[in-house]
This record gives structure tokens, C-alpha cells and sequence, in this order.
């Protein structure tokens, strides 16, 4: 149980004390109502005895009694209503409540720390985190106060309101105080007349009430003298001759009112009367009206001491009518500061029903009286007691005792007989039910069984508990005997607490007296107010014992639903039983709580209610027992609703709402219209208060993506707005570094290579990736766009109506500077900042949904997002979602379809966790998180691109034309515009100058992309040759390919204006889905500090499908015949296959043209052409073309500067196409320049190795033709047909080795074991490779191809051959021939025949820098037949090199010829 004030040693002896009728007169009443108070009243701070009392017992032992304590009433003839005892009991605990502000109890049991509002520890006292020490420490505690007072005062005000009964004597009258004035004409005439009334009150039949001890009643008479107003002489004579009748020790004169009650202001004195005056409220219902009191039956009653009788055994206390259905809730501030529901002042103290029902507040009682009056009374109440009455209970006992002995036939004394009693052998008890019901049993007063209890009750009330339990234990014998079970279960119950309060603790406590008690009064005598008696003065007997299981077992037994109060009371205490265990058991302690809390609140004790909820809600609350969170929630909502303490009300409603419920819809749906409504009604008490935080739906605040500028404009026919950046795209870390790349390249390029060190990236959306650290720039008149993420836990929709963003604002002048005053603005105010509202925003059970809320800022300064403000409601009809009802026992009955209440949710973001420093990593810091806080700068320009025709599929190498629109759409213009792509190769706005970008086509599907040129039949295997300089299409020396101007007009775009641009698009080389990223920078024309410049993104998607795949090698022509008789012809073969597969509707594709690039080289005529004139090629056909290559003139190399180049042109058709114009060119510098840069760094490491005269060797295999071949494409789609057409690029760099138009696939290398041994270091050879050396000499034989000898006529044929050779390089070379024929492998002794070389085997030479040298040689035949001449080898070295080069002559093409017998 809980901690008590009093230990049970002193509880019961001031729970059955003397009882002291008083009778006044008229004046004698007068005078004590001048203090306010009745005789009773008056006595009652001083009914305790401050001294030790000594008395004999009937063996003439002396008896010391302790403590002792009378108690004084008022008769009343009438015994107080059952009603009225309901009413008492029921005010006594609702007035007594947990006061705030004292320092709670901290019991920490098992994993729990629980406070239970025990106010008994200082609040010097630490918490203690040991249960035990917790409880020594209230043991001990001098400061001892109840855990629970109002169960103390429930129990302190039962105990006195027990009906007096016949079967037990503890509340009978012993005495009758008898008190008149002296101011009385006859005092004495007065007393005779109160002596006569008493007489005839107890003996008189009329009055069954009050009950009399014995029928010689001890009178006491007492004279009352007003000293400020009376004749103390006159009093003094009374007294005297009161003295002469009634004997010294039969009266007494008690002087009071010292002073006048006008003297009462001017000195304060204690008032000791009011603690005890409102303990409880009948004393109130007493009249103060003047008149004779003899017989008052209007209920005066004591206030101590209430002596009820007539109440049958079979009355029930019932509590108040259970008109509360709804279970009630818990908080004080034993609350735990954890529940979120607390606060200094949640539960307000009860205004105590004590002060309630005090008469006046201004009320002084004993006004009149000064201290020396108070030890007047003081002296009078031990006088009686000394002088009087304990001298009358000795005499009583002797009597009774002497009775008992002559009428049993006895030894002389109680004590020798009850040793005989108990030396024999014990009669066996009756079992409870082998008993038949006899509670309607009833002895005479005059009976010895009655004479026994009369005297044992007498030695309980003086604290001679031996010789009492003895007189007990012998009247239960009798009564059993006879089976008077009430008046058994009377004396088991007051013998097992005599032996229990023996001295010195003779025998056990009889635990089962009390069980046997109770069993009778409540299951035979049907009375529940005596087994409540008996349960309460046992479970304190048990507590104190620590058996704290069988007190909480007999608590809990006695809760019935006769009288839900005490059920509660009950309950509470097996509770806190529970907890005080040794193993503490805290979830029964819960358990029993929130029954108690239920049991409370159908007693209509809201607050005790609404406390027992709050602390059992301490051991569920975070357990996962979410349903009984739900339940004591739930019920701490309605019960504090009730109480009008309705923020507490809200906060358990919020706590059900916010918890992951596992309740139904229909349940959840009634929770949220009570929270709603209850919100509602918090909301109306302060209407201008700060608008409440709503805890549904829930928000992920780190999901917050915020969004600067306008929304992309939706396509519109042909025209297509740039994608920028919009909510929509997910956020992908590789693509926003890709853009961050692309955005540092341009900024670099204008900032003559080098990146400011303010340079911060552009974000225009951000979210939890991008970073935060810093404030975000937002334009003015461009809005901002907030991205919430609700989710709704329930399984009921909610409805968000009238959904904003709430903000704050700090405007500044147009300089920059802050206001003088700094505005800040949190209300709605359109001309600074104007605000989007969302009408209706349903979010569906269980879902996750986001809202994009706008801001447009009209002014430059701070703004600063706070949060979403809105109305949370949910649907509302007469049937509901899902079929939910409306709430049974809804406060408003009908609830209205606009249930909604305003409120407000705050977004805060955690910045990122900080880890960089030591510091930093040792602790957690997080860094700022800005994204929600944008500083609002100057207009800037604002630009929209429109893409026009612009395809989303493409061949391979295919060249198609769109058109690109600019719009500046704000009021600034702006400038500089260029544009940055990853694939320079992709696109084009055409060249530098007018003359070389074609004219716009016409709106025929089959005008060329080119520019083109009509030519005659004549030129068709000719070339036709112009150049053109890669500056011109922006490919310069040292120039960035990626970032491209744009050619705008005047280089600035005025607001408001757009302007079209032509764009070519060529098809990737490479078949598939092509993302390109184009990043648009511009600036502002005006320069701003804080935002340089912007950009503005777009993504392509091309899909591309395979087309033509060209392959094109070069080798040296063995044919001396050019121009200036000198060997630098080459042959370019050219393989064209289409590999397009059918299904882009491809019939055929047309060779129109193969064109050359190159500075040093050019195509001179196509060689073999006739065959296939038309260069058609259907599905997987391939053509071979050969072609013819020269060097360019000298005179035109040195005029040309070192980007010149010359393009060559061989027509296929009746039309040329200009190769050196746009976009032909365009693509072509674009490819060529992607190539050298992936070869650069490989080519760049090589040089540095190799030697130069390696170096001079490897240049003569090197050759710089580029071959751009155009095509036609003859499309059929929705049956029209269409022509497109493409260019594909073959880059020679190499003689003999072969290039490709698209990358070839590579085949990954096979596996090669594993070694396990080191390699040797074999240093690298700088030894050029045989490719290489082979092309340092030309070598070319001129033969007749036939020649017929008579072979009869002359047996040797001698034929004259001419070996050239030719010095490929610019150095001297060394040359050796040898003309011995090797003989390793038998083919070429099959091969080569018998034909033999005759003359010099072997020559050397030495040739000079590209020298021609020709060589007179025979060969004799002696057979006819086809002879390969192709057998002289040829070695050559570098003249000036020590090093000798050698190596066999090039496989040269065999060399034929056919010698014919005539």
C-alpha cells in the first residue's frame, strides 16, 4: 500500500477512543458560538492527552496509557443518512488532491522509474535509483506525509462515521458532559433539567440513538464562564456549590472569551480549529441558530466522530449514480515528464472541497479566546479524563470482571482463568459454512456473552490489548457456541488486532481471525461497511509486516460493484502493494491503476481518475503495447476534456494520433473527430493566441526539395522547351556532376581559363543531396517552389484545406543595405511576398503524398520559410469513408461537416553531420541546412530555349536541320550567351561567316541539309577541289570544340525578344539511346554581385539506329605517272557496307559522294567506277571504291597556314555538294578534333621515346588523308517517301593499315595463365617496326607483261628489266639489292621456277633526300610459263645513323610475267 502519515500502531488506538456525549444549555452555547464553534468544536484541538495516563486493572496491575485520545460530540438523536455518509465520503477524497509544485517520488522498480506523487521526500532529498532506498528513506523521513492523503482521509472519515451498532460497544457513549453558563439565572436548576434529559434519552424507548456503553452513564458537569463579560464571583459561588453536590471530581468551571471579538484584530492568536473544522462537511449542515439544544435533531454532529446508527445490515454504500460512462484520466505532476502531456500547472489542485465549504473565508474561529484560555481547555480535557472518566472505565472493568466471575462460577480472575482456557484441549472451530446464518441473532443487554465483549472493548479502548484479546477470544468461543455470527465476526475481528497490538508481540498475527471476519460480515451479514473495516485495519496490519501480497489480495477481494469509490480507493491501494513488493511487480501496479482509474471515474472522481490513468500510462508508455496506449490515452483525453483541462486533453489525443496505431479505421476515424473537436474548443478559448502545432499528417522535413523559377512550359506542336530543371527529375549524383563539370568549363573559358575562387555551382532545385551550407539566390518575380512530403499514418483520409507556406521576411532598399527598421514580416503580405494557397489537399489513408507550395517574391531581401500553415479536417458526411460512423458518445452529438481546426507545423531540417575535423569527429555536430532560407536578389535576365523539329530518332552519321529559339522573357537583356556540350560532334550552328552557312531550306522534305552545286556530266570521276580554315568553324588552335558561342545578333538579346537559329544535328556514330547534355550560360548585361551569370540546361535523348559502316585504307601506288614525273601518288580504298537493319524503313542508300580533307594530300579521280555508276546499296550489300590520291602543290601548301585544308570532292551524281561549306565541314572539324583529342595523350608519351631518326622513319608511313563519305537514304514511312542524308568519316593516320568510319567493337582478350615467376627487365626497343622500314624505299619493276621466244631457235630467253626505287624520305638513305634467290621453303622454288637474274648480284646505293633510281637488270628464262620477277630484297639504312637498319623489301605485289615459245 501506499505510504502512510500515521504507523498502524498509532492508526488504530485513534481509530477506537472513549466517546464523550455533550449536552449544553441555551446560554452555554451562546457563549462558545461567539468563537463559532459548538462545545464539541471547541474541544477538539485538545482531546489528546499530552501526558502519560496510569490506571489498574482488576489483578491490581498498573497500566500505562499512551497517546490517549477522547472524543467529544454533540448528541444527536437522529442517525445520519446512508445518502448523507455517501456524500461525505465521496467529498472527502474528491477535496483531497496531489498539491503541485512538491518534490515527486521516484520509485525505481526493475526497468521502471516510477513517480508516484509522494510527497514525503524533501526536496534536498537526490532521486534515488534504488526502490529500497527510496522506501527506507520514507520510512524514515520526518517529514512523513500519505502518498495517497485522500485514501488516508477516506479512511479516517469511515472509521468515525461507523453506525454505533448493538453487537460491539467500541462507539457507545461511556460518559455525558453536562454544560451550562454561569451567567444562567438558576445554573444548578439548569444542570438538574440537562441530567434529566440525558436520563431520558438513554432510557426512554423512543430514542434507539444514540447507544449507551452502560446504563450508569458517568455525568460530568461543567460550568462555562464568559470571563470578559461575566461575574467571576458569582461563578466562583456556583462552583463551589456545585463542588458541595456533585463532588470535586464530578464538576468543573471552565473560564473562556478572555477578550471581545473587536479585540480579536488586534493580536493575531493560532487558530488550531480550522484543520480539524474542514476535514469534513456534515459539521457544516449544522445550524448556529439560538435556542434550546437539548434535543437537537437537526444532525449536529462532531465533526471527529460521527455515531450513525439505524442502518441496517443490508444497506449498501453505493457511490454517486455512474452517470460517467467514459473512462477518466490521470495528471499531477506525479506525471512523468516524459508523457508530453505535462507541464507546471496541467492539474490544477482540486479547489478543495474543504475551503469550498467553509462557512465564510473572513471566519476567525476562537476569536475570543486568548492563548491562557487554550490551556484552560487543555487543563479541563486532562481533568476530566485524570479525574473522571478514566476512574469511571477502571470501576467498570472491576465490575464487569467481578460479574463475570460470580455468574461463570470462575477463579477469581480473567487472567488465571484464560490460562486455564488455553491449557486445555481447543474445541475445533466451525468451518464459515457448516454455519447457518444467524446474524439476526440478538442478546439482552444484560447477557454475560455481552458482558464479556463490554469489557473487552472497555480494555481495547484504555490499550490493555492482553486482557482484551483474552475477554475477546472467550466471547468468540460463546458467540460461535451460539451462532451469533455477527457478533463472532465482531470479536474474531477485534481479537486478531488486540494480538496483533500486544506488547512485546506475545503471539502471531492471527491473519486468519481477520479472513473469517470478513467472510461472515460480507457473505452471511450481507454488511459491507463492517467487512470494509476489518479489510482496512488488516491490510494496514499486513503493510506493516510487509506481507504486501496478501494485503493486495485482500483489497482486491473486497471490490464489488456495489460501491464503485471504494472499489477505486481498493484498487489504488493493492496497486501501490504491488509496486512495494520486494521484487517489485510494476505491470500489475499498472494494471490495477488503470482498473482503480475506471472504478474512480464511474464514481465521478474525475481527478483521481484522470491521475491513476497518467501513472499506470508510465509503465506501458513505450512498450509496444500500442492498443493499451491507445486505451489510457484515450480515456486521459476525455477525462481531461471533462475537467477543462483541455490542453492536456489534446496532448493525449496527439499522443494516439502520432503513435504507429494498430487501431481500425472506424476507431482511428472516432479518435481524430474527438481530437479535432477538442482542439477545436482549446482554439476558441484564445483565438488570437500563436496558431497551434498539429501533429497529423506527418511530415518528412529532410525530403523538403525547394525549387527557384518557373515551371518548364509544355510542348507546344513542333516546339519543344529546353527540360532545365524541374521537380519532376529525380535527383542522380553522376548527371549533377556532370552539369557541375559543364557549367566549370564555361565559367573558366570567360574567365580567361581560370575558375573564380567564389565560383559556387548553380542549384535550382535542392534537396537533401544537393549542398545546403549556404543561403540560396532567388530572383525577384520569380517564384519559389516548396516540395513537402506528408504522409498520413492513419487508415482515415485526411483533408488539408487552405494549405500555405507561413514565412518570414527581412525586405532591404534596392541598395542592398537593411532597412533602417528591420520589418519582419510573418503575416500574409502580397506586395512583399506573394503566397500560393492549395484550396483542397486530400491525402488517402496510409499515404504518402507531396504538396508544391509557391512564394513569388516581389521584393529583394531574406526570406525565411517557417513551415505549412493549414486546416486539418477529415471527410465528413452522414456516411463516412470506409464506412466509419460518426463518433457514439461524441461530445457535440451531430458533429458538422467543417470539423477542421488551423493550425501550423514547423520544417526543420538537420543539416549534414559534420566530419572533418578531430573535433568534429569526436562529437556529433551537425552543419546548417539553408535550403529553406533564400536571400531574394535583383531582376536578371531570364532565357527560354525552343527547339524546333527537333528529332528524337536518327541514323548513324545522319545530318538533319532543326531550328533553335531564344527568348529572353524577362525585363533585363542579356548577353554572352554560349553553349557547352560534352559531344561538340553532335550539333552545329554552322560557320563563322555567312558565305559558308547555307540559306535557310524551303519546307520540302527533300531539300538537302548541304549546300550543293549543279555540275556537269563531264566532272563525274574528277575531283573537285576548295578549302576552307578549321578557324572558321570554330576548331582553332588552342580553342575549347565543347563551349560554342551563339551566333545572336548584336551578341545581346533584348527583353522580350526571341530570335531562330539554324541548328544541324548529326546521328552519333554509334547505334543506341544517346543522352546529351546542353548547358546554356548567359549574363546580364548590367554586372551583379551576387549572381554572375545563369544557365539554363537541356537533355536530348536521340535514338540512334545503325546505317553505313565505312572501312578505308590507303596504300602507295606503284605507278610512277604524276604530274611532276615524281612517285607521291597513293590508292585509297574505300569499303561501304549498309548494315542497317529494315526496320527504320530504309530501302537503299546512294553513295552521292566520297570527299577528301587533309593539308598535304587530296583525291585526284575515282579509278574503276564504271561498274556501279549509281553507288546504290541495298540491305547487307557492300561497294568497294578505289580512288586516286595525290599530294597538293607545294605553291599551295606554303599559302595555306597550318589550319588550311584542302577538300576534295568526287561527285556520283548530277550534284556536288560543297564539303568545305556547313555543316559538312562542321561535323567533319568536329569529328576530327574529337579523334585527336582521344589520341592525344597516347601519341604524346610515344614521342617522347622514340629517337629521331625513328621519327624520320616512322613519317614516311604516315599520311593525314580524311575521307568524309555523304550518303542518301531513301526512306519509306505512312507511305510517302522521304530522303535522308548523312556523312560518315574515315581518319587516316597510318599507310596499309586500316580505319574505320564507327568504333569497332573490341573483343575482350582471352585469359592468359597466371605466371608465377618474375619477367626478366627487357628494356624497351626503340627499333622501329618492320611497317615502318619497309616504307622508306618504293620499289616498282618495269617488265613487257608478255614476251614470245623461239625456244627451239635459242635455249636462254634474256629479258631486260628496270628495277626503280624511290627514297620515301627526306634524309639519305643507303640502299643494298640482293638478287640471290632464298631457297628456305619449298614454295618458292615452285614460284620462282628456274628463271635466274644475270650479271651484279648485289648493289649498293646511296639515295638522296625523295631521289628516284633505276636499275638495269636481266633475267634469264630457259622454260616458258608465268615467273613472279617480284624476288630481288632490298635493304636500306639512314645514311648518317651507326645503327644499320635492315630489313627485307615490302610484299609487294608479285610482279608477272609470260614467257610464250614461238
Amino acid at each position: 500500500m501506499a505510504q502512510c502519515v500515521q504507523s498502524v500502531q498509532e492508526l488504530i488506538p485513534d481509530s477506537f477512543v472513549p466517546c464523550v456525549a455533550a449536552l449544553c444549555s441555551d446560554d452555554a452555547e451562546r457563549l462558545t458560538r461567539l468563537n463559532h464553534l459548538s462545545f464539541a468544536e471547541l474541544l477538539k484541538p485538545f482531546t489528546r492527552l499530552t501526558s502519560e495516563v496510569h490506571m489498574r486493572d482488576p489483578n491490581n496491575q498498573l497500566h500505562i496509557i499512551k497517546n490517549l485520545k477522547i472524543a467529544v460530540s454533540n448528541i444527536i438523536t437522529q442517525p445520519p443518512q446512508p445518502g448523507a455518509i455517501r456524500k461525505l465520503l465521496s467529498d472527502v477524497v474528491s477535496g483531497s488532491q496531489p498539491a503541485d509544485g512538491l518534490v515527486a517520488n521516484v520509485i525505481t522498480a526493475g526497468d521502471y522509474d516510477l513517480n508516484i506523487s509522494d510527497r514525503s521526500i524533501k526536496a534536498s532529498v537526490p532521486w534515488y535509483s534504488n526502490w529500497k532506498d527510496t522506501l527506507m528513506e520514507m520510512k524514515e523521513s520526518s517529514l512523513n506525509t500519505a502518498t495517497t492523503p485522500w485514501f488516508e482521509s477516506y479512511r479516517e472519515t469511515f472509521l468515525q462515521s461507523m453506525p454505533a451498532s448493538d453487537h460491539e460497544f467500541l462507539n457507545h457513549y461511556l460518559a455525558c458532559m453536562l454544560v451550562a453558563s454561569s451567567s444562567e439565572a438558576e445554573p444548578m436548576e439548569q444542570f438538574g433539567k440537562l441530567s434529566q434529559e440525558q436520563h431520558r434519552i438513554q432510557h426512554n424507548n423512543d430514542y434507539s440513538y444514540p447507544k449507551w456503553f452502560i446504563p450508569n452513564t458517568l455525568k460530568y458537569y461543567v460550568l462555562l464562564h464568559d470571563v470578559s463579560a461575566g461575574d467571576e464571583q458569582r461563578a466562583e459561588s456556583i462552583y463551589e456549590e456545585m463542588k458541595q453536590k456533585y463532588g470535586t471530581q464530578g464538576c468543573y468551571l471552565l473560564k473562556i472569551n478572555s477578550r471581545t471579538s473587536n479585540q480579536a484584530s488586534d493580536e493575531q492568536i493560532p487558530d488550531p480549529w480550522s484543520q480539524y473544522l474542514q476535514k469534513n462537511s456534515i459539521q457544516n449542515q449544522e445550524s448556529y441558530e439560538d435556542g434550546p439544544c437539548t434535543i437537537s435533531s437537526n444532525k449536529n454532529s462532531d465533526s471527529n466522530l460521527l455515531s450513525l446508527d439505524g442502518l441496517d445490515n443490508e444497506i449498501k454504500v453505493d457511490g454517486l449514480p455512474n452517470n460517467f460512462r467514459a473512462h477518466p484520466l490521470q495528471l499531477d505532476s506525479s506525471s512523468d515528464p516524459s508523457n508530453n502531456i505535462d507541464g507546471p500547472d496541467h492539474v490544477k489542485p482540486a479547489s478543495s472541497l474543504h475551503e469550498a465549504k467553509k462557512a465564510n473565508p473572513g471566519i476567525i474561529h476562537g476569536a475570543c479566546l486568548t492563548l491562557t484560555d487554550h490551556d484552560r481547555i487543555r487543563q479541563f480535557v486532562q481533568e476530566f479524563t485524570f479525574r473522571g472518566l478514566l476512574p469511571h472505565i477502571e470501576k467498570t472493568i472491576r465490575q464487569l470482571n467481578d460479574q463475570l466471575i460470580s455468574r461463570k462460577g470462575l477463579s477469581r480472575s480473567l487472567f488465571s482463568a484464560t490460562k486455564k482456557w488455553f491449557s486445555g484441549s481447543k474445541v475445533p472451530e466451525k468451518s464459515i459454512n457448516e454455519l447457518k446464518n444467524t446474524s439476526g441473532l440478538l442478546y439482552p443487554p444484560e447477557a454475560p456473552e455481552l458482558q464479556i465483549r463490554k469489557m473487552a472493548d472497555l480494555c481495547f479502548l484504555v490499550q490493555h490489548y492482553d486482557l482484551a484479546y483474552s475477554c475477546y477470544h472467550t466471547a468468540k468461543k460463546d458467540f460461535l457456541n451460539d451462532q451469533a455470527m455477527l457478533y463472532a465476526a465482531g470479536a474474531l475481528e477485534m481479537a486478531a488486532v488486540s494480538a496483533f497490538l500486544q506488547q512485546g508481540a506475545a503471539r502471531p498475527y492471527p491473519a486468519h481471525y481477520m479472513d473469517t471476519a470478513i467472510q461472515t460480515y460480507r457473505d452471511i451479514c450481507k454488511n459491507m461497511i463492517l467487512a470494509e473495516r476489518c479489510v482496512l485495519l488488516s491490510a494496514e496490519i499486513l503493510k506493516s509486516q510487509s506481507k504486501y501480497s496478501e494485503a493486495a489480495a485482500l483489497l482486491i477481494r473486497l471490490t464489488s460493484e456495489d460501491s464503485d469509490l471504494r472499489s477505486a480507493l481498493l484498487l489504488e491501494q493493492a496497486a501501490h502493494c504491488f509496486i512495494n513488493m520486494k521484487s517489485p511487480m510494476v505491470r500489475k501496479y499498472a494494471f490495477h491503476m488503470i482498473l482503480a482509474g475506471h472504478r474512480f471515474s464511474k464514481a465521478g472522481q474525475k481527478k483521481h481518475a484522470l491521475r491513476c490513468y497518467c501513472q499506470a500510462m508510465q509503465v506501458y508508455k513505450g512498450k509496444g503495447w500500442s492498443l493499451a496506449e491507445d486505451h489510457i490515452n484515450f480515456t486521459i483525453g476525455r477525462q481531461s476534456y471533462t475537467l477543462r483541462q483541455l490542453d492536456n486533453a489534446v496532448s493525449a489525443f496527439r499522443h494516439i494520433l502520432i503513435n504507429e496505431s494498430k487501431q481500425s479505421a472506424a476507431q482511428q476515424g472516432s479518435f481524430l473527430r474527438e481530437y479535432l473537436y477538442v482542439y477545436k474548443n482549446v482554439s476558441q478559448l484564445s483565438p488570437d493566441g500563436p496558431l497551434p502545432q498539429l501533429p497529423l499528417p506527418y511530415i518528412n522535413s529532410s525530403a523538403t526539395r525547394v525549387f527557384f523559377g518557373h515551371d518548364r512550359r509544355p510542348a507546344d506542336g513542333e516546339k519543344q522547351a529546353a527540360t532545365h530543371v524541374s521537380l519532376d527529375q529525380e535527383y542522380d549524383n553522376e548527371s549533377s556532376q556532370q552539369w557541375r563539370e559543364l557549367e566549370e568549363q564555361v565559367v573558366a573559358l570567360v574567365n580567361k581559363g581560370v575558375i573564380p575562387p567564389n565560383f559556387h555551382p548553380t542549384q535550382y532545385c535542392l534537396n537533401s543531396f544537393s549542398d545546403n551550407s549556404r543561403f540560396p539566390l532567388a530572383v525577384v518575380e520569380e517564384p519559389i517552389t516548396v516540395e513537402v512530403a506528408f504522409r498520413n499514418p492513419l487508415k482515415v483520409p485526411l483533408l488539408l484545406t487552405n494549405l500555405s507556406l507561413l514565412w518570414k521576411f527581412q525586405p532591404k532598399d534596392c541598395s542592398g543595405k537593411n532597412d533602417e527598421e528591420v520589418k519582419e514580416l510573418v503575416t500574409s503580405e502580397p506586395e512583399m511576398i506573394g503566397t500560393e494557397v492549395i484550396s483542397e489537399f486530400l491525402i488517402n489513408s496510409e499515404e504518402s503524398k507531396v504538396a508544391r507550395l509557391k512564394l513569388f517574391p516581389h521584393h529583394i531581401g531574406e526570406l525565411h520559410i517557417l513551415g505549412v500553415v493549414y486546416n486539418l479536417g477529415t471527410i465528413q458526411g452522414s456516411t463516412t469513408v470506409d464506412g466509419i460512423g460518426a463518433l457514439p458518445g461524441c461530445h457535440t452529438g451531430k458533429q458538422s461537416l467543417s470539423m477542421s481546426v488551423r493550425g501550423r507545423q514547423d520544417l526543420e531540417i538537420q543539416g549534414p553531420r559534420l566530419n572533418s575535423t578531430k573535433e568534429e569527429k569526436t562529437s556529433i555536430t551537425y552543419g546548417p541546412d539553408r535550403r529553406l532560407d533564400p536571400i531574394i536578389v535583383e531582376e536578371m535576365p531570364l532565357l527560354e530555349v525552343f527547339f524546333i523539329h527537333f528529332p528524337t530518332g536518327l541514323l548513324c552519321g545522319e545530318i538533319r536541320k532543326a531550328y533553335v529559339e531564344f527568348v529572353n522573357v524577362s525585363k533585363c537583356p542579356l548577353t554572352g550567351l554560349k553553349v557547352v556540350c560534352k559531344r561538340p560532334e553532335f550539333f552545329t550552328f554552322g560557320g563563322n561567316t555567312t558565305a559558308l552557312t547555307p540559306l535557310s531550306p524551303s519546307a520540302s522534305e527533300n531539300c538537302s541539309a548541304y549546300k550543293t552545286v549543279v555540275t556537269e556530266s563531264t566532272s563525274v570521276c574528277t575531283a573537285l577541289t576548295s578549302s576552307a580554315s578549321s578557324v572558321d568553324f570554330g576548331i582553332g588552335i588552342g580553342s575549347q570544340p565543347e563551349v560554342i558561342p551563339v551566333p545572336l545578333p548584336d551578341t545581346v538579346l533584348l527583353p522580350g525578344a526571341s530570335v531562330q537559329l539554324p541548328l544541324w544535328l548529326r546521328g552519333p556514330d554509334e547505334e543506341g539511346v544517346h543522352e546529351i547534355n546542353f548547358l546554356f550560360y548567359y549574363e546580364s548585361v548590367k554586372k551583379l554581385p551576387k549572381i554572375r551569370h545563369r544557365i539554363l540546361r537541356h537533355t536530348a535523348v536521340i535514338c540512334t539506329s545503325r546505317s553505313l559502316n565505312a572501312r578505308a585504307t590507303v596504300c602507295r601506288s606503284n605507278s610512277l605517272e604524276d604530274e611532276e614525273g615524281r612517285g607521291g601518288n597513293m590508292l585509297v580504298f574505300v569499303d561501304v557496307e549498309n548494315i542497317n537493319t529494315s526496320e527504320a524503313g530504309v530501302k537503299e542508300f546512294h553513295i552521292v559522294q566520297v570527299s577528301s580533307s587533309s593539308k598535304h594530300w587530296k583525291l585526284q579521280k575515282s579509278v574503276n567506277l564504271s561498274e556501279n555508276k549509281d553507288a546504290k546499296l541495298g540491305s547487307r550489300e557492300k561497294g568497294k571504291f578505289c580512288f586516286k590520291a595525290i599530294r597538293c602543290k607545294e605553291k599551295e601548301v606554303a599559302t595555306q597556314s597550318s589550319e588550311e585544308y584542302t577538300f576534295a570532292d568526287i561527285i556520283f551524281g548530277n550534284e556536288q555538294i560543297i564539303s568545305s561549306a556547313s555543316p559538312c565541314a562542321d561535323f567533319f572539324y568536329r569529328s576530327l578534333s574529337s579523334e585527336l583529342k582521344k589520341a592525344q595523350p597516347s601519341a604524346h608519351t610515344e614521342k617522347q621515346s622514340v629517337e629521331d631518326a625513328v621519327r624520320l622513319i616512322q613519317k614516311c608511313s604516315e599520311v593525314d588523308l580524311n575521307v568524309v563519305v555523304l550518303w542518301k537514304a531513301y526512306v519509306v514511312e505512312d507511305s510517302k517517301q522521304l530522303i535522308l542524308e548523312g556523312q560518315h568519316h574515315v581518319i587516316l593516320h597510318t599507310v596499309g593499315k586500316e580505319a574505320y568510319s564507327s568504333p569497332q567493337k573490341q573483343e575482350p582478350p582471352e585469359m592468359e595463365p597466371l605466371k608465377f615467376f618474375r619477367p626478366e627487365n627487357t628494356a624497351v626497343s626503340s627499333r622501329p617496326s618492320v611497317e615502318q622500314l619497309s616504307s622508306l624505299i618504293k620499289t616498282s619493276l618495269h617488265y613487257p607483261e608478255s614476251l614470245n621466244h623461239p625456244f627451239h631457235q635459242k635455249s636462254l630467253c634474256l629479258v631486260p628489266v628496270t628495277l626503280l626505287l624511290s627514297n620515301c624520305s627526306k634524309a639519305d638513305v643507303d640502299v643494298i639489292v640482293d638478287l640471290r634467290h632464298k631457297t628456305t621453303s619449298p614454295e618458292s622454288l615452285e614460284i620462282h621456277g628456274s628463271f635466274t637474274w644475270l650479271g651484279q648480284t648485289q648493289y649498293k646505293l646511296q639515295l638522296k633526300s625523295e631521289e628516284i633510281h633505276s636499275l638495269q637488270l636481266k633475267a634469264c628464262f630457259v622454260h616458258t610459263g608465268v615467273y613472279n620477277l617480284g624476288t630481288p630484297r632490298v635493304f636500306a639504312k639512314l645514311s648518317d645513323q651507326v645503327t644499320v637498319f635492315e630489313t627485307s623489301q615490302q610484299n609487294s605485289m608479285p610482279a608477272l610475267i609470260i614467257i610464250n615459245n614461238v
